[in-house]
């Protein structure tokens, strides 16, 4: 097939999730897409994807180079050297599909940010490629916008606006200030671990990766960042396509009902079932509960979580508390229970549930997000501001405290509590620990507040005819400019 797209994805659940939307809208406009993919993680993708007529799954062994693999390349161009075990694979996965003589050859490559090293294959094949950002527009505008302006000699009391970015995103003393807890992970120098600068005002690393690209595709939409989407297109010279959130399709058409998160998602390792959370929330009253947490990959410092679990026995509001077991444990954060020992006291916070009661549902593992935040009894969402969570949320009305942990998160939550106005940060400085009364606070005033509730409901009204109108014109425009681009280099 002439019009085959290839989608290579990064291998967390907030890449995975969009790029498997991403197929989904790119077969609709009529072009072949095929996920590139390790098989260590095709567990994640559903069938309903997988026997789509115009979307394929290209599995990547996880296996070492067998003697079929293809011959190396020069030094100077070999990925294989210079990247993690894991890119490694994906390398050699991809070099043996383009040496293939009866594979078909893409028409286009759309490539993850984190997977930018991937350029240079597909440079060395001559296919074109662009850029994939699967967080949102904001944290990349303002990443260029904080460098753009060095020096940021700024005083304590002192607000500074960045040229080109809307006033509600002046930046003060606290912006510049790195957070000590939790410590952020070592830099790597493969494009997995480089997305973010190590500092603000730093260059982006992203800058220098995007430049063998063609443009740019970013996970969001003008109703939620247009001045950050047109920002970023305006000062990388490249075009720049809004077509988010990436979010299924169902999720679109249950708008105003309680959606079920597993008529599309995988059920993962969880304590309790959906059916059991949805009984739980429908004996709370209507937005009285808050929900908390803070995605599948990290979390606050091992003391914050104490500190959390301490403002949550004390406060009086219901609350669904997500407790991964996966996250965080090089920080000593909770982790799966031990051999031998009872389940119902090995996840952390150590026996909250019993002190807290029906008022509280800590759920260990997996969590039906969607299926929460559609709820009308949930009624806040401490969060870290991931994209995919921050979307989520704002597509269901739900309002934010803002708590972020690493990277995009920051701004993130500066877009929901400065610009959007639908929710409060946790903290005025990420740099300080957070206090018991920083949480407890911050609890009171966000379910307390109905006029932040109404703006987030107002603002949620954006997209109770699904899908923006706005993105599923980038996704033309783009599909556009991939066949004038096929055309012509047809015509050479």
């Amino acid at each position: 097939m002439a019009n085959e797209i290839w989608i290579i994805p990064f291998f967390g659940q907030g890449h995975l999730f969009p790029s498997m939307e991403l197929c989904k809208h790119l077969a609709s406009r009529n072009f072949k897409a095929v996920m590139v993919i390790s098989s260590k993680v095709s567990s994640s993708v559903p069938s309903s994807l997988r026997q789509h007529p115009l979307v394929d799954i290209a599995e990547v062994s996880e296996t070492p180079p067998s003697d079929s693999s293809p011959p190396p390349q020069k030094p100077s161009s070999q990925p294989l050297h210079r990247h993690h075990a894991h890119h490694s694979q994906i390398a050699v996965g991809l070099e043996k599909l383009l040496h293939d003589p009866d594979s078909v050859r893409p028409l286009y490559a759309v490539v993850d940010m984190k997977m930018s090293w991937t350029f240079e294959i597909f440079n060395r094949y001559e296919i074109p490629a662009v850029s994939f950002f699967t967080s949102g527009a904001c944290s990349a505008a303002m990443e260029y916008a904080m460098w753009n302006a060095q020096p940021l000699d700024i005083k304590a009391g002192e607000t500074r606006s960045l040229p080109g970015l809307p006033q509600e995103m002046a930046i003060t003393v606290s912006d510049l200030k790195r957070p000590r807890f939790p410590p952020e992970p070592p830099r790597k120098k493969f494009g997995a671990e480089r997305h973010h600068p190590t500092n603000p005002g730093d260059k982006p690393p992203w800058l220098e990766e995007i430049e063998p690209c063609m443009g740019v595709l970013i996970n969001t939409c003008n109703d939620l960042e247009y001045p950050f989407i047109e920002y970023v297109s305006n000062n990388i010279g490249k075009p720049v396509w809004g077509v988010g959130p990436l979010l299924p399709e169902q999720y679109w058409k249950s708008a105003g009902s309680v959606f079920h998160d597993h008529k599309i998602r995988t059920n993962r390792k969880s304590n309790v079932t959906e059916e059991e959370i949805n009984v739980w929330l429908d004996t709370k009253p209507h937005g009285s509960v808050l929900y908390i947490s803070f995605g599948t990959v990290g979390g606050p410092a091992k003391e914050e979580y104490e500190i959390l679990a301490k403002a949550l026995e004390a406060s009086t509001r219901p609350f669904i508390w997500v407790v991964q077991t996966n996250a965080g444990l090089s920080r000593g954060l909770p982790g799966p229970p031990q051999s031998g020992s009872d389940p119902e006291e090995a996840y952390f916070p150590h026996k909250l549930n019993a002190r807290v009661g029906k008022r509280g549902l800590i759920i260990h593992g997996w969590a039906p997000q969607l299926l929460i935040l559609s709820h009308p009894s949930t009624g806040g969402f401490l969060s870290h501001c991931g994209w995919n969570s921050t979307v989520e949320a704002v597509g269901r009305g739900v309002p934010f405290l803002a708590w972020p942990i690493r990277g995009d998160q920051y701004s993130d939550a500066k877009l929901v509590a400065r610009y959007l106005k639908v929710g409060y940060l946790i903290s005025e400085d990420f740099s300080q620990r957070i206090k018991e009364e920083d949480i407890t606070r911050g609890i009171e005033k966000l379910l307390s507040d109905e006029d932040m509730k109404q703006r987030a409901v107002k603002l949620s009204a954006k997209f109770k005819h699904g899908f923006p109108t706005s993105s599923v014109a980038a996704l033309d425009a783009f599909g556009d400019f991939i066949r004038q681009k096929g055309k012509a280099t047809s015509a050479h």
